[in-house]
């Protein structure tokens, strides 16, 4: 018998597939100054991810099954839309296991200048997702234990430098024009709540852990961010000394020889956050093949994993700012669909047992679900024009999930049983 993810083991891939450090928020204070960057921090968990947590702690307790959001959107919604989040799902996948090795190699070259180059800012993440896709191979216990390892490897650093960095004062800094491209930043950061529900059934007393494991991520995730960024802003760095990739040249300028540990965090990071999504990922092709929406190969493990970390090397060549606006909406999609699930079931399966269920019935479960989806809608609103090439991201993300429609009854004619 497999050995499952009790509540620790959880806590730390949860981590991993939301955050794994403050890496990545670096443009939140670039654009919004210290004082927003925080005020923003200290609101996004309240307005995106603590209602995301309810809703998956409720959902995730009632209906512990592999695939998680696809299983929970397909009971409530019908196939048609079950294979749509799943489409959506997957296409925001690749997007976002394309921006961590990003991360990591933006970092690298303030030390190493050649992997910013052709060819080795494509070749450096590729071999970072295949060597994840191997990781996860040997099984869920060893991702969710070596997630344990890597979080506490991954925070020394940020404790010392939190530690050693003199305290002066906030220097004054204003919101940069294009302020509302750190909104896209902090809601990226905070994002991925429902991915450790794909595992469910390798998780122990998943009715119990899911809900705890919601509560304890949120609260690291938000302390991980806002203390190291305060640090800085004391020690008197301006914001505009902040970039994608600069906790390195931040740490170094709190002491030199801190700069080689944040850099091999910031690799410890990256290997955390692709290995835990890559198990989290991994499991919907492997749900939906059992449902006969994907080729019946995809219902081997291992097969599901390697056709993930190919189709994850595809958006590999885009600049990082790109690719977080395309993760947002597509993401943005499949997560409002999950709120709907969540209000639907409780119209037509009020008796389903719920061991964690939101306060205040239908309205509460509508509540909750009002302002992550505000938040969304005024997310793509603002970042409307923004391009990716010469085709607009909205529209480009438009188009990926029209595709879900065209796909959806090739899938049902070659993939159903006749």
């Amino acid at each position: 018998m497999k050995s499952k993810l009790g509540l620790l083991p959880l806590v730390a891939a949860t981590f991993f597939m939301v955050s794994g450090g403050p890496y990545g928020i670096e443009g939140l204070v670039q654009q919004s100054g210290y004082a927003l960057a925080i005020a923003t921090l200290l609101a996004i968990p309240l307005i995106w991810a603590l209602p995301t947590g309810l809703m998956i702690g409720e959902l995730a307790s009632a209906i512990p099954a592999e695939g998680g959001f696809y299983v929970w959107v397909r009971r409530a919604l019908g196939d048609f839309w079950g294979f749509q989040e799943a489409w959506l799902s997957l296409s925001a996948s690749v997007f976002d296991m394309a921006a961590y090795p990003a991360i990591f190699v933006l970092s690298l070259g303030q030390l190493w200048p050649t992997a910013l180059q052709n060819p080795w800012r494509v070749l450096i993440p590729a071999v970072v997702i295949l060597s994840c896709v191997g990781w996860n191979m040997l099984g869920a216990k060893a991702v969710g234990g070596s997630s344990i390892v890597l979080g506490l490897l991954l925070l020394a650093p940020f404790a010392l430098m939190v530690a050693l960095a003199p305290h002066r004062e906030f220097p004054a800094s204003a919101p940069h024009g294009h302020w509302y491209s750190g909104l896209i930043i902090a809601m990226w950061n905070f994002m991925g709540w429902d991915n450790a529900s794909t595992v469910a059934q390798e998780v122990e007393n998943p009715q119990r852990t899911y809900p705890r494991t919601m509560f304890w991520t949120v609260a690291a995730v938000a302390l991980v961010y806002i203390i190291p960024i305060s640090a800085v802003g004391y020690s008197g760095v301006p914001a505009s000394s902040w970039s994608d990739g600069s906790w390195v040249n931040l740490a170094g300028g709190v002491r030199p020889w801190l700069a080689v540990p944040v850099l091999l965090t910031i690799m410890i990071s990256v290997v955390g956050q692709v290995n835990s999504l890559t198990m989290s990922y991994s499991r919907i092709p492997l749900a939906m093949a059992d449902d006969k929406m994907a080729p019946p190969f995809l219902r081997h493990l291992n097969y599901s994993l390697l056709f993930c970390g190919l189709i994850w090397t595809l958006a590999l060549s885009l600049s990082l700012d790109r690719i977080l606006l395309l993760d947002i909406l597509l993401y943005g999609a499949s997560l409002i669909l999950e709120f709907v699930a969540l209000v639907v079931l409780r119209i037509r399966e009020p008796n389903l047992v719920r061991p964690f269920r939101i306060p205040g019935g239908t309205a509460g479960a509508i509540a909750i679900s009002v302002a992550p989806c505000a938040l969304l809608v005024a997310a793509a609103v603002l970042n409307r024009h923004e391009q990716v090439g010469s085709v607009s991201a909205a529209m480009l993300a438009a188009g990926v999930a029209i595709c879900g429609l065209v796909v959806y009854p090739l899938v049902r004619r070659f993939c159903a049983p006749r």
